[in-house]
């Protein structure tokens, strides 16, 4: 990252400081995860929350955004673990296999953990760190994925819990994994989770992720995820966002892939007042390949980014980027993608695309692609576009008796088509169509 001068520390800052030193030798894992835990808190005392003025976050101010530092998330009580037994009710047709955290601690009693598929293991990251289970040790580093993002190390100097996935080389969990993160405490509260996912050569995993409030409003969470894609490998995930108005949700995935190993990402964001979906995504090895998409849905004043560095560092490799917003009233959409192409990544074939559709006057859009290549025989590209509702589609339904509300409806799901239509599932498509319908009633 760009190295800035430090700003003048704000409320938030110090309550992080004060956080940290009142609960950080609290925090699980032994002398190794807190000398990682000491070196990222160092790293975000040195620099703050991310500015304006640091260019990875120039479109999005968190510091602005996240104002006071708000309390660690107590374990929940037995009130908030009852609410939490309605979450991620979208996925339930699909029948995945609940892993279910509430206010980011994994709850065994409401997930799923038996007669796991053969070459399956699944364990909670707090009890991973606190046994001192060694390869997860070494990959909560920030150094690993995050290229020195202040929100990565901040997460890595307070995560408390998340999962621990492997499958092993060659098998396939034939269940979809859902995690369900439900946040049920009514006071202000901070969460932040780790998640590890690792994929063994030729094994297959699909997981589903949903953010959603069950009795908390105004809340802050920090999540990451950590995958390693060995040769060969398939990985698939859809995150569904539905948070709280109130809710600031950050968000970073790290990926490694292996040589011919498969990684798809699908995010549907609805909610929150301001949500950072980002993602740093190595192809370490030859023929990799990656397609990630998103599509947000906005009203009022929300606040969503999309960043994205994709690091080319193998020949023959394949990226793919979709995104799709469509916004409302005083809502703003940032896109950010960085593709970066290695010296040596002859073959490498990416492309890389950005959509908005502004339904309002006071909507904005944000769009900065980027391309880095440093290799003579590739194929690269990206585009941007911005616009309305064609009006001359909306009046040919509206002439057929379609009434307007319902035309532009229809429009929007044709516009977000494109880019739902990627996720391999069929019944994970039907469920985020669900969703979309209903976001589209809501809006009248």
């Amino acid at each position: 990252m760009n190295m800035e001068a430090r700003p003048t520390k704000t409320a938030a800052d110090e309550g992080f400081v004060k956080a940290f030193a009142e609960a950080g030798a609290g925090l699980p894992g032994g002398a190794n995860v807190k000398a990682q835990r000491t070196a990222a808190f160092g790293r975000f005392e040195a620099c703050g929350l991310p500015t304006r003025r640091v260019e990875q976050w120039k479109y999005t101010d968190l510091r602005s955004f996240l104002r006071e530092a708000k309390p660690l998330a107590p374990v929940p009580g037995a009130g908030e673990r009852q609410r939490a037994e309605a979450a991620g009710a979208a996925f339930a047709p699909v029948k995945p296999r609940r892993l279910v955290f509430v206010d980011g601690s994994f709850v065994p009693e409401l997930s799923d953990l038996t007669k796991l598929e053969e070459g399956l293991t699944i364990s909670s990251l707090a009890e991973a760190l606190t046994s001192g289970t060694p390869d997860v040790v070494s990959r909560i580093s920030e150094s690993n994925v995050s290229q020195g993002d202040i929100a990565y190390a901040l997460n890595t100097a307070f995560m408390t819990d998340g999962v621990v996935i492997n499958v092993e080389a060659g098998k396939h969990a034939a269940r979809p994994i859902h995690l369900v993160f439900a946040y049920c405490n009514e006071k202000p509260e901070s969460v932040f989770v780790r998640s590890l996912v690792t994929l063994g050569a030729g094994a297959r995993l699909t997981l589903l992720e949903s953010h959603e409030a069950f009795g908390a409003e105004d809340y802050h969470i920090n999540s990451a995820l950590n995958l390693d894609l060995g040769e060969g490998a398939e990985f698939d995930r859809v995150k569904l966002g539905t948070d709280s108005p109130k809710a600031i949700h950050v968000a970073t995935t790290g990926a490694v892939l292996a040589a011919d190993a498969k990684l798809r990402d699908f995010a549907l964001t609805l909610g929150g007042t301001m949500v950072r979906n980002q993602a740093f995504v190595t192809c370490n090895g030859t023929g990799a390949v990656v397609d990630l998409r998103g599509a947000s849905l906005l009203s009022g004043r929300q606040h969503v980014d999309t960043t994205l560095v994709l690091d080319h560092a193998a020949p023959g490799c394949v990226s793919r980027e979709l995104f799709k917003s469509v916004l409302d009233d005083e809502s703003r959409a940032v896109f950010q993608g960085k593709i970066m192409v290695r010296p040596k990544s002859q073959k490498t074939d990416a492309r890389m695309m950005t959509q908005s559709l502004l339904l309002s006057e006071t909507a904005e859009t944000d769009n900065k692609p980027e391309l880095e290549i440093f290799a003579d025989d590739v194929q690269c590209g990206h585009g941007a576009t911005c616009g309305a509702l064609d009006e001359k589609l909306k009046f040919y339904l509206m002439a057929r008796g379609i009434p307007a509300d319902e035309a532009e409806g229809l429009l929007i799901k044709a516009f977000l088509g494109e880019v739902t239509d990627g996720i391999a599932s069929e019944g994970v498509r039907v469920a985020l169509a669900g969703v979309v319908n209903a976001a589209l009633d809501a809006r009248g």
